[in-house]
């Protein structure tokens, strides 16, 4: 089976072509191929897929066999994909997600893709389609005490669920035991992506992410996505600015106009390879 290793600020994913491919357990082979040392190592699989309400559709895997709903660098990657492989000619794409439809604007030069530019759609906010079991209509600064401390959480989704917690450095958050934590906690049913922000200022912020079936990670654009909401939603930010993780860097914007969140950002391929059947 042929694939094909890409990164987004990091984020890096295994993708394959099902227009060629078949691929029977994906929750299986997302685990061998993502093991590092034994397999390729990565954050999980990607499948690239027909579909027929859109131009193409994916399904997203995590390294521990999970199926996640949306991956903002992956959808990046994907615009990249389809376009240099010869799979589209346009420009402007649509994707059907586990969390609906996508829009990709690829940013093209000299037949190569630089930046694609994605409509994530609106967050949703409402507790009970996050979902996090807690009452009201929306979760502000609720606090939690796990790992002996006690945060305080902002809850949003992005078609997936995140916690987003602000923090006055986030190098200093012990991440694989807290995130850990939290992704699992009760308060969850579906368990959570949970993000460490700092506030830079209002146009920047700089976060580290504990991804939902992947653990830390370079870069996570839906969790980018729900920290720029908090933000803004807590007075902290703009409504557009500059989300930095360790793998680089998003421009993102909070439509006012259509209640939409747009990312912005890089995709590069890493290499292509054959997995034995």
């Amino acid at each position: 089976m042929h694939f094909t290793k890409m990164q987004g600020i990091g984020n890096d994913y295994i993708y394959v072509n099902c227009f060629e491919e078949i691929v029977r357990n994906p929750e299986e082979l997302a685990v061998a191929m993502s093991r590092p040392h034994f397999g390729i190592g990565a954050d999980g699989l990607v499948l690239i897929e027909p579909s027929n309400v859109a131009d193409f559709g994916m399904r997203i895997f995590n390294s521990d066999g999970s199926e996640s709903e949306m991956c903002g660098n992956a959808t990046r990657c994907i615009g990249k994909y389809v376009y240099e492989r010869g799979l589209t000619d346009k420009t402007e794409l649509t994707l059907m997600t586990g969390a609906g439809l996508k829009i990709l604007q690829l940013r093209e030069r000299g037949g190569k893709v630089h930046a694609v530019r994605v409509d994530m759609g609106s967050p949703t906010l409402n507790p009970q389609s996050i979902p996090v079991d807690l009452p009201g209509e929306i979760v502000l600064a609720h606090p939690v005490t796990e790992g002996g401390m006690t945060w305080r959480i902002h809850c949003v989704s992005m078609g997936n669920p995140h916690c987003v917690i602000f923090v006055d450095d986030p190098d200093d958050v012990d991440l694989p035991m807290v995130g850990s934590l939290l992704e699992h906690h009760p308060l969850f049913p579906n368990r959570t992506n949970v993000e460490f922000v700092q506030v830079m200022n209002r146009q920047l912020l700089r976060m580290r992410v504990w991804e939902r079936g992947a653990g830390e990670t370079l870069a996570c654009g839906t969790g980018a996505c729900a920290a720029l909401v908090a933000a803004v939603l807590t007075g902290r930010a703009n409504r557009d600015a500059v989300v930095r993780l360790p793998g680089g860097e998003l421009n993102l914007s909070w439509s006012p106009d259509d209640n939409h969140v747009y990312q912005e950002g890089p995709a590069e391929f890493v290499f292509d390879g054959e997995w034995p059947d």
